[in-house]
């Protein structure tokens, strides 16, 4: 049968990636629920100035929540398995997974061989906004200076990747160890064009993300340089550093320790079940 080309396909597909009921795609919506609302206890709490970074560690079993503190601000997000920085968060397998945007109860996936939900979101004061869908985007990463001086022609040295990188090197981290983020409070998305585009952060003070760690985990966080968005970052429409600086705010967070109880039947989630029928990937694996 020869394909029709005169029409487009519809975009009305179900999600390729699927798990049963109750399976690793269909977390226990109770559970998470129940742990956002029990007691907990601030065991941290900090303030990320503007185009700074910052990294801290975090308990499994604990919650991490970035909020608003004066005005809208976008923030880039790293994490780390504490003791295995090889184990690190996999946005474009999470994109795949969960969406191109996260939203409460949507996982954050590490990278392969490991495979299992780092964090799991469980409160986001943006989820009823009307423009909620693409809110704390997926589809870009970091700002970094080796773009920005491809596209104008300028060094700059406060760019997400370049404040990630200093923020991870007291903790034994490199550069080559900065990966693609999750960027927190972040309006973006695909035009009409297919083109990705960034739009004005729709945040106020007040405004928050939070996650429950699964595993111990090595967070770090960027203050974007470019604020709220609200200016082009490039082009010919693009507004100078100092302008955009106008348009930055600090941003918080706050670690808290959460009440047992709440965590009765919890247990971190093991690595990826796979061994393969002859070792991983069909070769005999030897232990020396």
């Amino acid at each position: 049968m020869t394909e029709d080309r005169s029409t487009p396909r519809s975009y009305e597909q179900p999600a390729a990636y699927q798990s049963l009921p109750g399976g690793p795609l269909d977390p226990d919506r109770g559970f998470y629920a129940g742990v956002a609302s029990a007691d907990r206890a601030l065991t941290q709490e900090f303030e990320i100035p503007v185009r700074s970074g910052q990294a801290w560690e975090v308990k499994a079993g604990s919650i991490v929540r970035i909020h608003a503190v004066e005005g809208p601000q976008v923030g880039d997000l790293n994490l780390w398995n504490l003791h295995n920085p090889r184990e690190h968060f996999w946005a474009a397998r999470t994109r795949q997974l969960q969406r191109a945007s996260m939203t409460t109860y949507d996982r954050f996936w590490s990278t392969l061989p490991y495979l299992r939900p780092m964090a799991t979101v469980i409160g986001d004061s943006m989820a009823e906004h009307p423009d909620a869908e693409v809110i704390h985007d997926l589809l870009g990463t970091r700002c970094d200076p080796y773009v920005n001086r491809m596209l104008s022609g300028e060094d700059f040295d406060q760019h997400c990747h370049s404040n990630l990188t200093r923020a991870v090197l007291d903790h034994g981290l490199t550069e080559s160890d900065i990966h693609d983020v999750l960027n927190v409070f972040q309006f973006a998305g695909l035009n009409e064009k297919r083109e990705y585009f960034m739009d004005t952060c729709p945040t106020r003070p007040g405004d928050f993300f939070e996650f429950f760690a699964e595993i111990d985990l090595l967070c770090a966080l960027s203050t974007c340089p470019g604020g709220d968005l609200s200016m082009h970052m490039w082009g010919s429409e693009a507004a100078s550093p100092e302008e955009q600086l106008k348009h930055c705010h600090p941003l918080g967070v706050q670690v808290f320790s959460v009440a047992e109880d709440a965590l009765r039947g919890w247990t971190p989630p093991e690595p990826a079940a796979y061994r393969g029928r002859n070792g991983r990937h069909g070769l005999e694996l030897h232990s020396s």
